[in-house]
């Protein structure tokens, strides 16, 4: 059989990123492989869930208690009947109702005014920043999740330690720790029909490696080999949601569901990472209807079904969600918003001390505003990010994961 690797990467649905890797790894991952098969559970998880597009965090989150949300949007400003209170200040969109009762439980914390330093309104600087922690810096070559699994040696390895859900990693996984792409599950032969065309797709992929033990393909082929071997012993995809729940149709929805697969079938997933697009709203937004409404109903059925999915393996799990920067306080004149500064994110399950807005709220004040015209940033988002590393994952040095940046005082989201 003639394969070119291309043609097999492609064919497979999983893309295998190594860039550097440690000549350690191979070692490891046979050491973390037997421990899977032996049933060792895989430990706590960060998801990283990127809203691409720069959502509306005013919408999303609604300073209810701010008069000039009220006063500037006079279009698209949620109905006030409509508004699911949070604290009296806060309130969540309609849309957002299943996550309602994830902030009765204190698994939902909120950090509002929250992003990026940098003052660019470039969608692609801003997402570069926001993924490689190091904003306003272009020549940052790999992503802060990526620099977090190359420092945390502590924790064991295994090819889906960090593993990301599309057809490409994301800058945020770039780097010189081992990371995977996966595209979809469902795509790469864990359902193989017939041995024997098994056995032939495994020697195909084993002769195409051959001796070529050195350097990027090697150690990418290895891991991704490692990968495939595993998927086919734990089979994540033959496991059902549990609970009832129910995940949107869609991109996100599938992500979802498949991070909670790997996560049930104990692969040893310490960082996944999914992102959806559509929230760049600058035409027709509108308001409980529209634009930004379908795509929070999305976010919020996605995000409610993983948790009931997980059920009490959310103690072990943490979902962030990030956007690279907000909307303008004042509508635009086509129904919609421009590109802000300021935005909200939110932080669920694990040990999160959910049940509070996070960040000091700078007001909606035309004089308050970042540029006049954007809600200002009072919280950086490598904070956040920070934190969880931290308060979830357990890291103790954060300063080769965010170089050159000093948190000041604590969030204190986690205990």
């Amino acid at each position: 059989m003639t394969i070119s690797r291309r043609a097999f990467i492609q064919a497979g649905g999983l893309a295998m990123v190594s860039l550097g890797a440690d000549p350690l790894f191979l070692d490891r991952a046979a050491y973390a492989l037997g421990d899977l098969r032996r049933g060792v559970a895989g430990g706590k998880t960060l998801v990283c869930l990127f809203q691409r597009g720069a959502v509306d965090g005013l919408s999303m989150i609604v300073p209810a208690g701010d008069s000039w949300y009220w006063q500037e949007r006079q279009r698209i400003a949620l109905p006030k009947d409509e508004l699911i209170s949070l604290d009296g200040m806060f309130a969540l969109h309609p849309r957002l109702a299943p996550l309602k009762p994830l902030w009765d439980r204190k698994s939902l914390a909120i950090v509002h005014a929250v992003g990026s330093p940098s003052t660019t309104r470039s969608h692609f600087d801003a997402q570069d920043y926001m993924e490689s922690g190091t904003p306003d810096r272009k020549s940052t070559p790999d992503g802060w999740a990526n620099r977090y699994c190359s420092h945390a040696r502590e924790h064991a390895e295994t090819p889906f330690r960090a593993v990301a859900f599309g057809p490409q990693l994301p800058r945020t996984l770039a780097g010189s720790a081992p990371a995977l792409a996966i595209d979809d599950l469902r795509t790469f032969g864990m359902r193989a029909a017939r041995a024997d065309g098994e056995q032939r797709l495994t020697r195909a992929f084993e002769s195409l490696y051959q001796g070529a033990a050195t350097g990027l393909v090697a150690s990418s082929s290895a891991e991704g080999f490692e990968a495939i071997k595993m998927l086919k012993a734990a089979d994540p995809t033959a496991i059902p949601p549990a609970n009832g729940a129910q995940y949107p149709r869609g991109k996100l929805g599938t992500s979802m569901q498949q991070i909670a697969q790997l996560i049930k079938a104990d692969l040893g997933m310490q960082v996944a990472f999914a992102d959806v697009g559509g929230w760049d709203t600058h035409v027709n937004q509108g308001s409980g209807q529209g634009q930004l409404a379908t795509r929070l109903d999305e976010l919020a059925g996605a995000l409610g079904a993983f948790t009931a999915d997980l059920g009490e393996r959310m103690r072990d799990v943490v979902v962030v969600t990030m956007s690279e920067f907000g909307r303008t306080v004042k509508e635009n004149g086509t129904g919609g918003t421009d590109h802000g500064h300021g935005t909200a994110m939110m932080v669920l399950g694990g040990d999160v001390r959910g049940g509070q807005v996070y960040g000091r709220w700078p007001t909606l004040a035309p004089d308050a505003r970042h540029e006049g015209r954007d809600l200002a940033v009072t919280t950086d988002f490598r904070a956040v990010f920070g934190e969880v590393l931290t308060g979830h994952l357990g890291a103790a040095d954060l300063g080769s994961v965010f170089p050159g940046f000093t948190a000041g005082s604590r969030l204190a989201m986690f205990g």
